[in-house]
């Protein structure tokens, strides 16, 4: 299958019938290259429910969908603390993996999974849906034209106000908290266009850990980074909402990302542009990011490829490695 052939399509498995993993199952309707095909769970039962519920073919345990030789990729739709396993389990099955961010609470569990994948020679990809589309591949492309001069600095925050203060989000023994959560999409944000700006990304410098512990987790925290030349300054937070606002500074301009992080339906559509006194409002296509991220993978598949060009893993491994030393900051508080 290449980009254009639209006739061969990925079998997917979903691994554990959540909410997110409901999301996910949406988008794959809208993808070119993947159809539903199995849904494993802990719970046979509520696996079965789930396929029933969006018309797969096949269900099961996880031992039981991962043994199945009609699934060519599945996406992890699990808490954070089961990733590894379940991402490894998969790739050691031959399956290609779509695992929903974070790829795992630690930069040790990563490294293990990154290693799985090369020894088994199955594309893995870490879900960062903001990764994908026009959007994304807008900023890329003003980081590195340089037209606007060199990137300074990138500031950022995702928060919102939860409910209540209980279930996965703010359970320790789940690595629940902000930072995990929706804190990864800005520093993601911050690795993405520091890595088109050509600046290091492995080696990142820490100029400030703040954190708020709200029932044993990082009810919100922020961050300054140095990337080499390009600072990131971002916050977040599950105890407040945030503004969903970006900036990106340039020496000589700034573009300002009204909806940095669009949804789970939309990707975001309009940057704006300030430079000299002036300002360019600048509208790009939307896409469904979720069957965006599934093509991507399903793409890498067909072409032999184990990684994603909008997400690779030395991006993956820079996240981890930030997230694993931003939330022990947090926790030691």
């Amino acid at each position: 299958m290449t980009q254009a052939d639209d006739t061969v399509q990925t079998r997917w498995a979903v691994l554990g019938p959540g909410a997110i993993s409901r999301d996910f199952v949406v988008g794959l309707r809208a993808s070119q290259h993947g159809v539903l095909h199995a849904v494993g769970s802990s719970s046979a039962e509520r696996a079965g429910a789930f396929a029933t519920e969006h018309g797969a073919a096949a269900s099961g345990t996880y031992d039981e969908i991962l043994a199945r030789d009609d699934v060519d990729a599945v996406y992890i739709g699990t808490v954070h603390t089961t990733h590894a396993e379940l991402a490894i389990r998969a790739l050691e099955a031959g399956k290609a993996v779509l695992c929903e961010k974070p790829a795992s609470p630690t930069l040790e569990e990563v490294e293990r999974i990154l290693d799985i994948a090369a020894r088994t020679r199955r594309p893995f990809l870490e879900a960062f849906k903001t990764r994908f589309g026009p959007f994304a591949d807008a900023l890329r492309e003003l980081v590195a034209g340089g037209e606007l001069g060199a990137l300074e600095r990138v500031e950022g925050a995702f928060g919102f106000a939860a409910p209540v203060h209980e279930g996965r989000l703010f359970d320790r023994a789940l690595a629940g908290g902000a930072i995990l959560d929706v804190g990864c999409y800005p520093l993601s944000l911050a690795i993405d266009l520091a890595a088109a700006a050509g600046a290091p990304i492995d080696a990142p410098e820490y100029r400030r850990f703040e954190a708020e512990v709200v029932s044993g987790v990082d009810g919100s925290a922020s961050a300054e980074i140095a990337f080499g030349g390009v600072t990131a300054a971002i916050a977040t937070s599950i105890i407040a909402d945030l503004p969903r606002t970006a900036v990106l500074r340039f020496t000589d301009a700034e573009v300002v990302l009204p909806n940095a992080w669009g949804s789970r339906t939309e990707s975001s559509s309009t940057l704006i542009v300030r430079r000299g006194g002036e300002e360019r409002v600048v509208e790009v296509p939307v896409v469904q990011p979720m069957a965006a991220e599934a093509d991507a993978l399903s793409l890498a598949v067909a072409d032999g490829r184990l990684e994603v060009p909008q997400m690779p893993w030395s991006h993956t491994r820079a996240a981890a490695r930030v997230l694993t030393d931003w939330r022990e900051a947090a926790l030691a508080g």
